[in-house]
């Protein structure tokens, strides 16, 4: 049975929260290598034609935010916010289209504005008919979205301003 996309991502969470600076793995037919420093690339490779090869940026979050950072703070009026060191970001965990609403006919989960704890849904991004809901990583209100609705975002993509 080949890794599924969020199993992929879960592997990559855990790399990216320890000390390691590559990981590979090999589990039935798929080879997995990630390596932290350096080139900073996921690589998988597999026999199993069901699935297609990814590739994502396991380097530090930092580093990932520095260029959307800049592009996407010039899309909102709260650009102050997005430079203040006091002002939490909530960065997109994959590549996907970003939806603030859990379908078309419902209210978006958060507006600028809103009061959000720890574990509040944010928002949505689809890989392949495959959503994932993406959670407040800290308490506080929502000063900025920084993406639209409909939008294709990027790993480290900041996505949210939480003060």
């Amino acid at each position: 049975m080949p890794l599924s996309y969020s199993e992929v991502a879960e592997i990559v969470k855990i790399v990216d929260s320890s000390n390691c600076d590559e990981v590979s793995l090999e589990l039935e037919g798929t080879r997995i290598l990630i390596r932290r420093r350096g080139t900073g690339a996921l690589e998988t490779t597999t026999r199993s034609p069901a699935v297609a090869p990814v590739e994502t940026s396991a380097s530090s979050s930092t580093d990932a935010q520095k260029p959307a950072a800049s592009a996407s703070a010039s899309s909102t009026s709260s650009e102050g916010l997005a430079a203040a060191p006091d002002v939490g970001k909530v960065c997109s965990p994959m590549v996907g289209t970003f939806y603030t609403r859990p379908s078309p006919e419902e209210p978006e989960f958060v507006t600028i504005g809103t009061k959000v704890d720890v574990g509040t849904p944010l928002c949505i991004i689809e890989v392949m008919k495959l959503f994932t809901t993406i959670e407040a990583t800290q308490a506080g209100t929502i000063r900025a979205v920084l993406a639209e609705n409909g939008q294709m975002v990027e790993y480290g993509q900041p996505l949210f301003v939480i003060e």
